[in-house]
Parts: C-alpha cells; structure tokens; sequence
C-alpha cells in the first residue's frame, strides 16, 4: 500500500495566515515564524500536492482560484482540529483554558471594567483574550475561527450562531441644553434635528439601532457618520457641534462626566439594544459559553 502524505496543521496555518494578511512578512508575524519558514512551508505544501497555491511577485501576493478554495478549506480543517482541543477542555474544569472573546467597541469600554475582576476572582484557571472590533469583523472571526465567541449589540445578522442574550441596553438622545430648551423628560424621534445628528459610521450597529428605532429614513441620508469613538462624538456634541444617541452603559459608566451635555431616554418603539454572547452553533464549548453568558449578566 502506498504511503499517502498529507499536509501538515503548520503548513495550512501558513496558508490561512497568508490568505488573511496578503503579504509574507505580515503572515509570518502572525504565525510568530520568520519569513523564510513561512515560505518554505508554503512551497513545501505545493510541492506535496502538486499545484501552485500563490503566485509570487514583488508586489504583490495573488492567490490562485485553487489556492483560494484550498485555503478555504484549510481554514475549516483548523477550525475542527481546535475543537478537538475543546472537546477534551469541555471535559474538564468549567471555565478553564484559553477562550478568545471578540468585543464591539460600543460594549468593551463601559462593560469590560466592570466584569472583568469578578471574571478572574471566579474563574482563575480562564485565560480571556480579547479583541475589540466592530460587529461585521467580530462575526467574521467567529466564522472563521479567529475566536471563540463575541459580545454583541443584537438584532445584528452574524450568521448562524447560538446566543445568550444578557440584558437590554436602552438608548438616550445626547445634546446640549440649548438644543431641547423644552427639556422634555423624554425624547421624541421627531423632536431630533438631522442635521445636527452624530453618529458612527457604517460596521457599527449601534448606528444601526439607532436611526431602527428612529424610524426617520431622512436621519440616515442627512445625519453625519464618524468612523470615531463616542468618547470622541460626546466631546463633539460637548463643543456644541451638535447630538447624538448613547447607550445607557455608556451612560452609567460616566461618559458625560464633566461635560455639560444632557442626555434623555429616546421615546420610540425598540429605543434598545440587546446585549448578547453568540458564539459557532454547536460548538463542543456550549456549556463553557452558556457559564460565560450567565457570568457576565451578573457581573454587569
């Protein structure tokens, strides 16, 4: 019988790291290799199946279409080779290992301070790394297994995962006094000048459930998308350069300190977000993230 060589984890980590960063010398970082490693275990690959896998210039890095369906495939077969690791984790102590946990940046400031001390004091053997991106990215790496689950602004289309829904966000118009001399107790969506409207731009969904619960189609064409944080618009809205929407976490955790900006619940249908853990449905770590999930509810 005929030896039959198969390609090694190494080489499609290579080949996935590659595909990701599109450039050598980013790919090897990545994979803590130096350049020449990484390339040789690329050829190496080619080599053992016989096909060109990238086409190398100085320029450039440029996947093959075989490349690209190979790669592909590549990343799932790392993703099920983790799981395995998970598996025989699951079996052991609850909330223990590594798990790498995707955060949007709407969440991560006003939320991780408050939970992470109690998530070390309770579970020490949990090593939680985390990574702050915006909804798109932080569905797209849990898909292909750059992490293990994401703390989330829900409704948000993140594909087919499972998630734990941890509590409802509600959502306050943000303004300088002289904007609402009427100061009412709420804030009406009509009472909201679109022109003056700051939001985040697009990949964050926190602008999304704001102008949803808004129900004003001109908001979205006239309001001003900022691809800044909203530390960043509530020192805008604090030099008078107009208003915006925050969620009341962001409230609780002082982001108004020391500004003279007045913030009113936002009187509309839906005027909340949900916050929720989702993580790869049917995952092995399910009952890790459903521990996880009821931690942080409490922890908040």
């Amino acid at each position: 019988m005929a030896a039959t060589y198969l390609p090694t984890l190494k080489q499609l980590q290579y080949l996935v790291a590659l595909k990701d960063a599109g450039h050598f010398g980013r790919a090897a970082e990545a994979c803590f290799v130096t350049q020449s490693t990484l390339s040789a275990g690329l050829r190496e690959l080619e080599t053992l199946i016989g096909v060109t896998l990238v086409e190398r210039t100085r320029r450039v890095v440029r996947f093959t279409p075989l490349g690209d369906r190979i790669a592909d495939k590549a990343r799932r077969v790392l993703r099920e080779a983790e799981e395995l690791g998970d598996i025989a984790r699951a079996a052991g102590r609850p909330l223990s290992g590594e798990m790498r946990m995707s955060v949007i940046p709407t969440i991560a400031p006003f939320m991780l301070p408050h939970i992470l001390p109690r998530l070390r004091r309770d579970y020490p053997d949990l090593k939680l790394f985390l990574r702050e991106e915006p909804s798109g990215a932080a569905c797209e790496g849990l898909h292909n297994g750059r992490t293990d689950c994401v703390l989330l602004a829900l409704p948000f289309a993140c594909g087919d995962v499972a998630s734990h829904p941890l509590f409802d966000d509600r959502l306050f118009v943000a303004y300088q006094p002289q904007d609402m001399p009427s100061d009412p107790p709420k804030i009406p969506a009509a009472l909201i000048d679109e022109t003056r409207l700051l939001l985040l731009e697009d990949g964050h969904c926190l602008k999304d459930h704001a102008l949803s619960a808004c129900n004003r189609p001109e908001l979205r064409a006239e309001a001003t998308m900022l691809g800044t944080s909203l530390h960043t618009i509530v020192q805008m809205v604090d030099n008078g350069l107009g208003m915006t929407m925050l969620p009341e976490m962001a409230l609780k955790a002082g982001i108004l300190d020391h500004t003279g900006i007045v913030a009113r619940p936002l009187d509309a249908d839906n005027a909340v977000r949900r916050i929720a853990l989702v993580w790869r449905r049917a995952s092995p770590r399910e009952k890790d993230f459903q521990l996880l999930a009821e931690a942080l509810a409490e922890a908040r």
